[in-house]
């Protein structure tokens, strides 16, 4: 399976750093029964980003729940080293892995060392870096990641610079890459991302801040033009 397969024109991703971890099972529940297909996975090692957050061992609990109702873990690696994190992700039931521009000095072969290990690919980019830089090197990718905050928490205000970055990273890519937006996607800005060329819509606190989360998944879909 590939995103090609995966995306259903456009796909609303619930990032799980932003869920109640007393209520994940159930929550998760909840998005898949409301068609939720895709669920972003955020790993961040205290070094690339300050927070320590969710790693592998929660991966590989909650991947047989998201598989068995056809669902696609996109794990998201905030860390200094992905090359190490690729083979743990694998096992633990990732289904894609995107790793940051700003931390490998080869970004074609690291997508290639992620592939070795059955991944779909994406690579993200911090606002500093130039979209047109990161498009020239992220040709085989499946997907590359615009950052709308700075990475590592949550509930961050959407960067109102991002929409311009969006498109011109847009411009830069092949056709076939598809352009993911995190950080500070909510039913103001969701639109926003998605005129400006996004298909993958990354949401945290919009999504699971509020006390109905598949009315709010279910929101953020009507919100798009």
């Amino acid at each position: 399976m590939s995103w090609r397969e995966w995306i259903r024109t456009v796909e609303v991703e619930p990032s799980l750093y932003a869920a109640d971890f007393a209520r994940l099972g159930e929550q998760i529940d909840m998005l898949l029964r409301a068609e939720c297909r895709i669920f972003h996975f955020d790993v961040g090692d205290g070094h690339f980003v300050e927070p320590i957050t969710i790693g592998p061992v929660v991966l590989q609990s909650i991947a047989p729940l998201v598989h068995r109702a056809g669902g696609v873990l996109d794990c998201h690696l905030m860390v200094d080293n992905p090359l190490r994190h690729f083979p743990q992700i694998a096992r633990a039931g990732g289904d894609s892995v995107t790793f940051h521009y700003e931390v490998v000095d080869d970004v074609p072969a690291t997508i290639a060392a992620a592939r070795e290990h059955g991944l779909q690919v994406g690579v993200a980019f911090n606002p500093e870096s130039e979209p047109e830089d990161v498009a020239a090197v992220a040709a085989d990718a499946d997907l590359v990641l615009c950052m709308s905050i700075h990475p590592g928490y949550s509930g961050q205000t959407f960067m109102p610079e991002a929409v311009e970055r969006i498109k011109r990273l847009r411009t830069a890519l092949p056709e076939h890459v598809y352009v993911q937006v995190d950080g500070g996607i909510d039913h103001e800005t969701v639109g926003r991302a998605y005129v400006a060329g996004a298909r993958l819509l990354v949401a945290g606190s919009a999504i699971f801040g509020r006390e109905d989360v598949t009315r709010a998944y279910r929101r953020l879909l009507q919100d798009l033009p």
